[in-house]
């Protein structure tokens, strides 16, 4: 058996990317990227799960420095930064819809809207697809 790579528990895959994101709030982060098309720092502390600030700049710039994320300069307003995901972090987006889907399958109580589950249970790559292209938008 190989000896995994220095500073990793091992070199398996899950390992590997759990490393990344493998906790509640980052995860929650990349929704609010992906998924919710939240930008700045504000609306995303302004998530219904109450992140605290200071792990919100944590986790954003773990994302940051892993190139699933990148920060720059506001258009609108030069004194703001906005975070918008990079090819990497695009390419997370169906695993993302798939979380949100099995939870929305198995949570009673599930906020997730009906439109989305009956759209991704019929066509997921057309989902994702459209998800993603309006990512490129951004």
């Amino acid at each position: 058996m190989a000896k995994p790579s220095k500073g990793r528990r091992s070199d398996c895959p899950i390992s590997f990317s759990l490393d990344l994101f493998g906790d509640r709030w980052t995860l929650l982060v990349l929704r609010d990227l992906l998924l919710a098309d939240k930008r700045h720092f504000q609306e995303m502390l302004e998530s219904e799960e109450g992140i605290a600030s200071n792990i919100l700049a944590d986790r954003l710039k773990r994302l940051e420095d892993c190139g699933v994320v990148e920060r720059v300069r506001d258009p609108q307003d030069r004194r703001r930064f906005v975070y918008r995901p990079t090819r990497k972090g695009v390419e997370l987006v169906p695993l993302l819809m798939e979380i949100a889907y099995w939870g929305a399958r198995y949570d009673c109580r599930t906020g997730a809207p009906q439109a989305f589950v009956d759209a991704f249970r019929e066509d997921r790559e057309k989902v994702i697809a459209e998800r993603v292209e309006r990512l490129g938008d951004h």
